[in-house]
């Protein structure tokens, strides 16, 4: 079954926003990269289309196990040397595995969200079910950074916890609008909530159409609307960070999450891909260092 599972191409340089980006310290640069590799096996697992539900959280569990430091003898190298080397990263920094594990936990709901005939199996019905998922699928990225980016005297209060939660749902939530198509074609996914589907009469099956209806317009903007929310209660957050480089950081991806917000505002993700350009990444990311 795992010698059938390719390694992914995708790095850290392909995705929507900064890993280990050079304004983090260069000694914690090489544990960032750890905990990305990891979480990217993870995700590569659960996004899998050639395996099923039950191979997807069999493989999970060996991830788990190699991250405890059990020698799973049916995982192959290539998904448990990056478990390994995140246990390894995690005695190094002293950082807890909690994060790791609850994206484990996320993963896991992913695996087992899967389309069955005409009917999508979803665990997102409401808005507060995709921010309890996000919770476990982004928080987790936040948490860990500011965890290892911390010093004995200097603990992050809850206000700027809450705050690095909602910046992270705001991540996670604006890139399931740019695969929102993808993710409910190849995946048979939905993380726009069925309570609003509903209320709009959208069908699930609209969201492999050539463009998105009045009705799911709708609900892309209410969803948006909420993301917007959530950049406003998480736009202090540079603020809070007491590590200067980490706060640089989390400045330059709000900048960064507040255009893409714009770009789906006012662009269709299911008639083109809505992303930025390298060279616009670039120069957002680098106004809201600037702007802090």
């Amino acid at each position: 079954m795992n010698a059938e599972f390719p390694a992914s191409p995708k790095t850290s340089r392909d995705e929507n926003f900064p890993v280990a980006s050079f304004l983090l310290p260069k000694k914690i640069r090489p544990h960032v990269l750890a905990f990305y590799s990891f979480a990217r096996t993870a995700d590569d697992i659960a996004d899998s289309e050639s395996l099923t539900a039950a191979e997807k959280l069999s493989l999970l569990d060996g991830l788990e196990k190699a991250l405890s430091g059990v020698d799973v003898q049916t995982l192959d190298e290539h998904l448990a040397a990056p478990a390994r080397n995140l246990r390894q990263s995690l005695k190094q920094s002293g950082v807890s595995d909690i994060y790791a594990r609850d994206l484990l936990a996320a993963f896991r709901q992913d695996a087992t969200q899967t389309q069955i005939q005409t009917q999508i199996q979803t665990q997102i019905q409401t808005w507060d079910d995709l921010m309890a998922y996000c919770a476990l699928s982004a928080s987790p990225v936040g948490r860990y950074l500011m965890a290892l980016s911390r010093d004995a005297q200097y603990e992050p209060d809850e206000d700027c916890l809450r705050a690095s939660d909602a910046l992270c749902a705001a991540l996670q939530v604006l890139n399931h609008i740019q695969d929102i198509k993808a993710d409910y074609q190849t995946l048979g996914r939905v993380y726009l909530p069925r309570q609003w589907l509903q209320s709009e009469g959208v069908d699930e099956a609209q969201l492999g159409a050539d463009s998105a209806s009045d009705g799911l317009r709708a609900v892309i903007a209410h969803t948006l609307s909420e993301v917007e929310a959530l950049l406003v209660s998480s736009r202090p957050l540079a603020r809070m960070i007491a590590d200067a480089s980490l706060a640089r950081e989390a400045a330059g991806i709000h900048a960064l999450a507040s255009r893409l917000l714009d770009q789906l505002k006012h662009r269709d993700p299911l008639s083109e891909r809505v992303e930025l350009s390298k060279f616009e990444m670039a120069w957002r990311f680098m106004l809201g260092v600037l702007r802090r």
